[in-house]
C-alpha cells in the first residue's frame, strides 16, 4: 500500500541583511520513494513565481538534526537546541533557512512509522528509476 505524508512547516529565510522572513513550506514523504524527503515552497516565495521542491535523502535530514551534514546542493545542521538550518544551493544562488527542530524531528519520526530504516524496498525504486530513464526499451 502506498502511503504519503505531508506536514506544513514554517521556515525562516535568513537574508543577507541578517533579517528573518517567514516562509511557508510543506514537508513530504512517500512510501513509493522511501529514501527521499521533499520540501515544497509555494510560488510566492520563489524567484520565478513557480513553486519549488527540494528532494534529498531522508538519511541527510536525520544526520543534519544531530550535526553538520551534506555536500552538494543541500546542507543541514543544528543551530542551538530549537532550530535546524537547511542551506539550499542552486544555479541562481543560495538560501539559508531555519526550521523548528521539533517539527523536523516529528516529520522524520512519522516517515519511520511508514517505512523503517533498513526496510526500504530498493528494488521497486530502482525499477521505477530505470523505467523513467529508458522507458520500455
Amino acid at each position: 500500500m502506498d502511503i504519503a505524508l505531508e506536514q506544513p512547516a514554517r521556515a525562516r529565510l535568513i537574508t543577507g541583511e541578517e533579517r528573518e522572513i517567514s516562509v511557508p513550506a510543506t514537508l513530504r514523504y512517500a512510501s513509493t520513494d522511501p529514501l527521499a524527503v521533499h520540501i515544497d515552497f509555494p510560488g510566492e516565495v520563489s524567484l520565478d513565481g513557480h513553486g519549488a521542491t527540494w528532494i534529498f535523502a531522508r538519511s541527510l535530514l536525520e544526520a543534519g538534526l544531530r550535526g553538520p551534514a551534506g555536500d552538494g546542493d543541500v546542507h543541514i545542521w543544528p543551530c542551538g537546541p530549537e532550530r535546524t538550518v537547511v542551506e539550499l544551493h542552486s544555479p541562481y544562488g543560495m538560501a539559508l533557512l531555519q526550521f523548528d527542530t521539533c517539527a523536523l524531528n516529528r516529520f522524520l519520526l512519522r516517515t519511520y512509522a511508514v517505512v523503517a530504516t533498513g526496510e526500504e524496498d530498493l528494488g521497486a525504486v530502482v525499477e521505477r528509476g530505470l523505467t523513467s530513464l529508458f522507458g520500455s526499451v
